[in-house]
């Protein structure tokens, strides 16, 4: 036999299932057994008399059981009584009360009995009682008259009911009646007043009594209820009472508690174990008292205790003995107090301590009974055997009675029989049914064959083999077809044939096989076991706070066995979720749009499987602003100061972090609120300071860390009285709009500030340093006053003060200011200049002096223009650029002069009114500097040993020309440099023809220009001697030109070669190491606009062909102009300037017209012979798109170029030099650069026409191409 291994205790869940499939273990129905009572009616069972009675009673049994009745004691004939009929198969009877019957003759008590040869099984007394809602006696109800302050008890004595009713308080509108620790409801059902108030005066107190076994409302006539006071006493009243009862009548007074219920000081309470126990205090007493309870010798029970009723009933749950003892209330006010102790006594009805159970034994077994119950009083057990008294039941030698057991000794097959056990004392009784079968049958396992269990994982695993035999078989358990028999302590063996392996794994998995055997017989089954694993929730909900309104995901990512299917279930609060479509629930998560205050709370993913369960949880908390505070309400008014209180309203869980508190002033700005101050969000009151006459309105925001509620309602209004003003306007000034007045202004006071009616100004003045009377004048409510007459530009002492109907604002602070300015007097003298180099010179003069300057200094200006080129001896328009230098400066520098040049300047000194004479022009000239580049470099008659160089003289010669310097070197395949050869070229030179080259060379060229200073920059080009006497086309790139400004810089280039070729810009800074920065050109443009450089740069910049690798254009180098100051040019108004103008517009509108009549000709001019031998792609007509027409001027090569043309035929541009920047020498300067590279703004005056060589321009005429070509 196997050692059976007993529950471990630290499973009591394991055991109470384990008992439950003990006490379900039955003998099969196909054998035979005594009868077993499976339902029955309860003991007391109240029934509704308008409805049929059903008296339940069911057995089983083999053979099936006969039932019969007693009534009262005797038996029942239920075949005499029409009215009741017995269910067949079953012993409930069915009293048939709804076709003429009455409950009333059916009250009794009634025991059924289930009998069959084996034995007979009794129920319990079923005592039938019909439940009764009698109607409220009539009674005469006096008017109850109470003095304020007395204590007061309507009674309410319902009708007795079965069961009892509930009951409730309302009045004639059928609303409850409110209660509070003043007026609460007893347990008995009376009202009780701990005082009354005048508010408690009606005529409508009713009490209700419900019988819900009915489903019926019984009403008490109505009760008046008349408070009074000794100051409300009127005739009627007196005429009722005497007077004595009038002239004893007092004020009202307080009272210290007396107890209205229970009555005296000690009294005792009965209840039954495990029953509720309410213990009650109501106390009279003004002020109303405060009830506290407490046990006298321990403590109230934890987790079972309740106070209900304003602590007035204290409530314990599920009482034992333990919980006897003395209880005692306590009734306190302010004037003292009264207590009761309640000695409450548990007793105890029996309680099962060992029922009896069912006894099945084969022939000559023993065996016993036991029936032990506990109670208090301790309750005496009986037996009955097949429902009679043991005493004089037939005897059974197998038996014996000892107390509380039955010994059965070597039973025989007429031992079977029901016997019955009864505990009972004074509080009730417990009737049990337990049968002896005796039987003698082979094992049966009852367990269904294969049966499947499936278990998680580390869980307890049940391996079920209920089995029946008799004798008792024994079990034993293998695992597998031909498995070891199992032993261990990794499983546990239960009696009812149950294998538990507590902790199951994945090996535990496989077929186990249960063995039931006895002397008669032997029988085997096979069940088998699955083990899954758990499921797990690896993402679980997180908190969440969100806005109202907002959006809010909670995640629920699972895992699981992959044979079982999950199901996930969403609950909010424990609740299914709310039937609204803003409740989004996808597969691994839940989705709130617009989310409410009403979606706050606890969110729980449910994860269920046929195995296994599993959840997780996360709050969500809405958050949204704070509702707006209500009830305010101002008290402790003051002439300057108010108290403001408020309640705040629902903070909408984000805690207020504080209040703003605003005013409206209706008397002088109504609807207009401001701001007044604002206090922290734990505070409710604030001290407001007032300004007189002022019609105060108060409102108070809210604002926690989601924003602002909304206004609260506005205070009521509090007008503040008037008194003379408190400050005096601000921001006084004096400043003279004419050389000969002084003009006061300040800022008006606002409403509030007048602080009364009539508000007006007393502006007072008198000349500073001069021993003067202070003159003074009251003006209205403005903001200005001007004196006349006064001397230019003197000193005065001003001030300003307030004054209304109630008198005058402190005296005000004087201020100083001036009366109005002239221009100035006198120019600078002593102006001499000392020019630094050839672009920048310094400028010096003596300051005037200050009486002169009749006004308030702001600074000099330095006129200055220049008046010719030293090295062209030409003149052009004068272009007057000025350069203003703040405060009482004597020097400055003039920057962007042109080297080589002739200038004139003066000097004028200026105030706030404007500028003084000039200066004597004074006369300076620039020394040489180096000229700028080139204007152009071209190349053309390639042969096999040499090729012709044209160029254009330098733009800004910038002095005496000496040479031209040539330097020129090989270039092979491989981009290697050869040998640098140079040619020092005369200055009237404008081309040359180099010799004895080689043939198919390609050579790069460097060509600059030089003065008796220095060279100039250089420019750059490539070409390549032929191969034979046909001139292949070679792709090349030449004539890479700029035109620089301060940020960008206009390149352009000439390109012969293939067609549709993309082209690239790159560029850098001269001399640094970092790599080309590259720009693609877009289509197949010849120009292009770098951006974004960096003023008073030297950058190097190339041209190349995408898709003809490694070719590109010879480096070209340019320097942006610097950052330039501000400058003022003084001709705008100047009549022959408009005069200019108009000229040039004129001839701007004829050039237009002549160039639109040759472009809708579509003829072209002729090029020359040598262009269309190179095949040059520049003569097909350009895109409209670029910009450009396409035809050609059919001026020759060397034609001079007109002044301001800006692109030659053959593509080259003139590169110009910038001037040196303004901004570290002057202030003022309004001059800008346009995108072309141009300088414009007050530089835009006429300039001097200078000579240029090259082609005229063949790009579309504009209106600033015009204008240059004739300026």
């Amino acid at each position: 036999m196997m050692k059976k291994k007993s529950v471990p205790a630290s499973k009591p869940f394991l055991i109470l299932f384990l008992c439950q499939i003990i006490s379900a273990l039955d003998v099969p129905l196909d054998l035979s057994q005594p009868p077993t009572i499976t339902h029955q009616s309860p003991k007391d069972y109240i029934v509704d008399p308008r409805e049929n009675i059903v008296i339940q009673c069911e057995a089983k049994g083999k053979p099936p059981p006969s039932f019969s009745w007693t009534r009262n004691g005797t038996h029942f004939d239920i075949d005499k009584d029409e009215q009741v009929t017995m269910k067949p198969n079953s012993g409930t009877l069915v009293i048939n009360i709804m076709n003429g019957g009455k409950a009333e003759a059916y009250e009794g008590v009634y025991q059924c009995t289930a009998r069959n040869e084996r034995g007979a099984a009794i129920s319990n007394n079923i005592v039938i009682r019909p439940s009764r809602s009698p109607l409220w006696t009539k009674e005469k109800l006096e008017p109850n008259q109470v003095r304020e302050g007395d204590s007061l008890v309507l009674h309410c004595r319902p009708p007795v009911g079965l069961p009892p009713p509930i009951i409730f308080w309302m009045d004639n509108a059928f609303q409850r009646l409110p209660q509070s620790e003043r007026v609460s409801q007893g347990l008995n059902g009376d009202l009780y007043f701990s005082n009354v108030q005048p508010e408690d005066t009606r005529e409508d107190y009713i009490c209700y009594a419900r019988f819900n076994h009915t489903q019926t409302i019984q009403q008490k006539q109505p009760i008046s209820v008349k408070v009074f006071s000794m100051d409300s006493l009127n005739d009627t009243i007196a005429a009722n009472l005497s007077d004595t009862d009038i002239y004893g009548a007092k004020p009202v007074t307080e009272r210290q508690p007396v107890l209205l219920t229970p009555t005296g000081s000690t009294s005792t309470k009965v209840e039954l174990r495990g029953n509720v126990l309410l213990l009650e205090c109501i106390a009279a007493g003004l002020p109303t008292p405060v009830i506290r309870w407490i046990k006298e010798g321990g403590e109230l029970p934890a987790n079972r205790t309740f106070f209900e009723n304003f602590k007035k009933t204290l409530k314990i749950i599920d009482v034992s003995e333990a919980d006897s003892g003395n209880y005692k209330c306590i009734a306190r006010n302010t004037l003292g107090s009264v207590h009761h102790v309640i000695s409450v006594t548990v007793k105890a009805a029996p309680y099962w301590i060992t029922a009896p159970r069912n006894l099945v034994l084969s022939p000559g077994e023993d065996g016993t009974l036991i029936c032990r119950a506990n109670g208090n009083p301790k309750p005496s057990i009986s037996w009955l055997a097949n429902g009679v008294p043991i005493a004089i039941a037939p005897e059974d030698p197998s038996r014996k009675v000892d107390g509380d057991t039955i010994i059965f000794s070597h039973v025989q097959e007429r031992s079977s029989a029901v016997y019955q056990c009864n505990a009972s004392n004074e509080y009730g009784y417990l009737l049990a049914n337990a049968f002896v079968n005796v039987l003698a049958e082979p094992p049966r396992i009852l367990t269904p064959a294969n049966k499947l269990y499936q278990v998680i994982a580390d869980s307890p695993a049940l391996l079920d083999c209920a089995y029946f035999g008799s004798p008792k078989p024994e079990i034993e358990w293998f695992k597998g077809v031909k498995g070891s028999i199992l032993r261990g302590n990794e499983y546990v063996f239960h009696d009812n044939g149950t294998l538990e392996i507590p902790v199951a794994q994945k090996d535990s998995s496989g077929t186990y096989t249960c063995v039931a055997r006895n002397e008669l017989g032997k029988i085997q089954n096979e069940v088998h076991l699955e083990i899954k694993d758990p499921t797990m929730i690896i993402k679980q909900p997180e908190y969440k706070v969100v806005q109202r309104y907002g959006q809010v995901s909670f995640e629920c990512i699972i895992k699981h066995d992959s044979t079982l299917l999950p199901t996930v279930i969403w609950l909010k609060d424990n609740h299914e979720l709310p039937d609204d479509e803003r409740f989004l629930v996808g597969k691994d998560n839940l989705t709130i749009m617009n989310v409410t205050d009403k979606d706050d709370g606890t969110y729980t993913c449910i994860v269920n499987t046929t195995l296994d369960s599993v959840s997780a949880s996360a709050v969500l908390t809405v958050v949204a602003r704070p509702n707006p505070p209500f009830d305010l309400e101002l008290t402790g008014q003051l002439e300057r100061s108010i108290e403001l209180s408020w309640i705040p309203g629902d903070e909408n869980n984000s805690p207020i972090t504080h209040f703003i508190i605003e005013y409206e002033d209706g008397l002088h700005e109504p609807g207009v609120w401001h701001y007044q101050t604002e206090v922290p969000g734990t505070q409710t009151t604030v001290q407001l300071k007032l300004s007189p006459y002022v019609n105060y309105s108060f409102r108070v925001i809210a604002v926690n860390q989601i924003g602002r509620s909304q206004p609260s309602e506005p205070s009521e209004q509090y007008l503040t009285k008037s008194a003379s003003p408190d400050e005096n306007p601000a921001n006084v000034q004096g400043i003279g709009s004419e050389p000969d007045n002084l003009v006061i202004t300040w800022e008006s006071l606002k409403g509030f500030q007048s602080n009364g009616p009539g508000l007006q100004y007393k502006v007072s003045w008198r000349q500073k340093d001069v021993d003067d009377e202070w003159t003074s004048v009251i003006v209205a409510n403005v903001s200005k006053y001007i004196v006349s007459g006064t001397p230019t530009f003197v000193p005065y002492e001003i001030k300003v003060q307030a004054l209304n109907d109630l008198g005058y604002a402190p005296e005000p602070s004087e201020v100083i200011g001036h009366s109005g300015e002239d221009l100035p007097m006198v120019a600078p003298g002593n102006v001499q200049v000392h020019v630094i180099n050839s672009t920048l010179a310094k400028v010096h003069w003596d300051p005037v002096p200050l009486k002169t300057v009749r006004g308030h200094l702001q600074g000099y200006k330095v006129y200055y223009w220049k008046v010719q080129s030293l090295s062209r001896r030409s003149r052009r328009h004068v272009e007057k650029k000025i350069l203003t230098f703040r405060g009482n400066k004597t020097f400055g520098m003039l920057p962007g002069l042109e080297p080589y040049s002739s200038y004139k300047l003066n000097v004028r000194v200026v105030n706030g009114k404007g500028e003084g004479p000039a200066s004597p022009d004074k006369v300076f000239k620039t020394p040489e500097g180096v000229p700028s580049s080139p204007s152009f470099l071209k190349i053309t008659n390639p042969t096999l040993d040499s090729l012709t160089l044209e160029w254009g003289s330098p733009t800004h010669p910038n002095g005496v020309l000496t040479s031209y310097i040539l330097k020129f070197q090989p270039i092979n395949n491989t981009h290697e440099l050869g040998p640098l050869v140079e040619i020092r070229i005369p200055a009237n030179e404008s081309s040359l023809i180099l010799k004895n080259l080689n043939y198919s060379t390609r050579y790069k060229f460097y060509f600059n220009a030089q003065t008796s200073v220095g060279s100039g920059s250089q420019i750059t080009e490539e070409a390549v001697t032929i191969m034979d006497e046909v001139q292949p086309l070679y792709p090349r790139i030449r004539n890479v030109t700029t035109a620089a400004a301060e940020t960008y810089a206009n390149i352009s280039w000439e390109y012969e070669g293939p067609e549709h070729a993309n082209f690239y810009v790159e560029y850098g800074v001269a001399g640094s190491k970092e790599d080309w920065k590259k720009e693609i050109v877009n289509g197949s443009r010849s120009f292009f606009v770098l951006k974004g450089l960096t003023p008073g740069t030297t950058y190097k910049v190339r041209v190349g062909a995408e898709g003809l690798s490694g070719f590109r254009s010879s480096e070209d180098v340019f320097e942006t102009g610097p950052a330039m100051a501000s400058r003022q040019v003084d001709i705008a108004t100047q009549g022959w300037f408009i005069g200019l103008m108009c000229a040039v517009a004129l001839l701007i509108l004829i050039l237009l017209i002549v160039c639109f009549i040759r472009r809708n000709k579509g003829g072209k001019y002729p090029v020359k012979e040598k262009e269309d031998a190179h095949a040059d792609p520049e003569i097909q007509p350009m895109k409209e798109d670029d910009g450009t027409f396409g035809e050609y001027s059919d001026a020759e090569d060397h034609k001079p170029l007109k002044k301001g043309s800006r692109t030659p035929s053959d593509r080259t541009v003139k590169k110009e030099d910038s001037d040196d920047s303004l901004v570290d020498y002057g202030e003022g300067v309004n001059g800008q650069f346009n995108e072309d590279g141009s300088f414009i703004g007050q530089y835009s005056g006429k300039k001097e026409k200078e000579p240029a060589e090259g082609n005229e321009s063949s790009e579309a005429p504009s209106p600033v191409n015009a204008m240059n070509s004739f300026v």
